[in-house]
């Protein structure tokens, strides 16, 4: 279990923790973002992402940006896979560069499910659990486009994209993580399982609470066949709040208590829980990661637009046993340390996020750099 009396250091984040078997140096985690630099045609993690990630190797954890379970899964440009062997050596020599500067990296694995498009996948319609559009927008090699009606997948086609999930966590220990975290979150395959308004299945995998939640439970059960489950994470945003397919109402929110009770049984390395949105009518941070805590007895990691001054009350709270921060790490690959001395956080040019190449990638100084120029 972690340490949840984070009282000794001024700053909560800089204290050590260990989330399952992940011991951690800080609490400051490197939250999952994608940033569309595996411009190859076989999806292989290149030099700039071992130079991107080890940059940021001061993070407690790293976890990645969610990569490709198989071809299926993809529903974005220029996003790396761990579904072949290229991908596992492009991976491993990451791990490699991230150890050695001392760091802690964790792979998130996951599948766009019904929010791909067919751009993505050779014409042919994408599957989710149900066919119903989910209206979401797809980044295709042509620019944005609306999703599509997608198909069911068949029984016998879960069972194939749970085996997908257990051959891309045998090749993340392959290529050397320190542990694995499923992507469920946001609108990606997992959530799409969960939420009543896209998953209207009949069979095991739909018609209630418990039967929506068997997919991700499943998936559990699967990647820890590979992997001890205390080096497993689930990444999840129950107050994910967009369009007419995710509203974060009552209903919601009570399926996903219960899915936080049912995932306390797993024994896992931690939860990483996206809060609620600013603004969206719902809880607000404190209130809803009290929530979090009431339903879930592992170790929770806290996200979503975090400072360091709410990120450190979180912490000295009890709320949250480590908080992941996504934007600030873009700009600032030393973000530990501006933490620890107080430094200045530098701006990033959301232009650059995607954009491919190092240019907004690996070219952003730390503080001393900065400061000299």
């Amino acid at each position: 279990m972690s340490d949840r009396n984070p009282t000794a250091d001024p700053q909560p984040l800089l204290r050590p923790v260990r989330l399952g078997a992940l011991e951690l140096p800080n609490r400051v985690v490197m939250a999952p973002m994608t940033r569309a630099r595996a411009a190859n045609p076989e999806l292989v993690p290149t030099d700039l992402h071992a130079t991107y990630y080890t940059q940021r190797a001061g993070a407690g954890l790293i976890v990645t940006e969610g990569t490709w379970v198989s071809p299926e899964a993809i529903g974005y440009i220029h996003v790396p896979g761990i579904y072949t062997e290229a991908q596992t050596a492009g991976w491993t020599k990451v791990t490699e560069a991230v150890h050695a500067a001392g760091g802690r990296i964790v792979s998130q694995i996951g599948h766009l499910g019904a929010a791909s498009h067919p751009d993505h996948q050779g014409g042919r319609l994408p599957a989710g659990p149900s066919a119903v559009n989910p209206q979401e927008m797809s980044f295709t090699p042509e620019g944005p486009k609306e999703t599509v009606t997608p198909r069911a997948l068949t029984a016998a086609e879960i069972a194939t994209t749970i085996e997908n999930y257990r051959q891309a966590a045998r090749n993340a220990r392959r290529a050397g993580f320190d542990g694995l975290e499923i992507h469920a979150q946001g609108s990606h395959l997992v959530a799409q399982f969960l939420n009543p308004r896209l998953n209207r299945r009949t069979d095991a995998y739909g018609g209630s609470t418990e039967r929506r939640a068997r997919f991700l439970l499943d998936l559990v059960d699967a990647v820890t066949d590979e992997w001890d489950s205390d080096r497993v994470g689930v990444r999840l945003s129950p107050y994910w709040n967009r369009g007419v397919a995710y509203t974060a109402d009552a209903e919601a929110l009570a399926d996903y208590d219960q899915l936080l009770k049912r995932l306390g049984d797993s024994d896992l390395a931690y939860l990483q829980l996206v809060g609620p949105e600013p603004g969206t009518g719902t809880e607000d941070t404190l209130t809803a990661f009290a929530r979090f805590r009431a339903h879930y007895r592992g170790s929770l990691v806290a996200n979503l637009g975090f400072t360091r001054e709410s990120g450190n009350d979180l912490l000295a709270r009890g709320l949250a046993d480590a908080v992941a921060f996504g934007a600030p790490f873009i700009a600032n690959p030393d973000l530990v340390d501006r933490f620890a001395h107080g430094h200045p956080l530098a701006e990033g040019d959301p232009a650059t996020y995607y954009a491919g190449g190092a240019e907004g990638y690996i070219d952003y100084p730390d503080h001393r750099t900065a400061s000299a120029s």
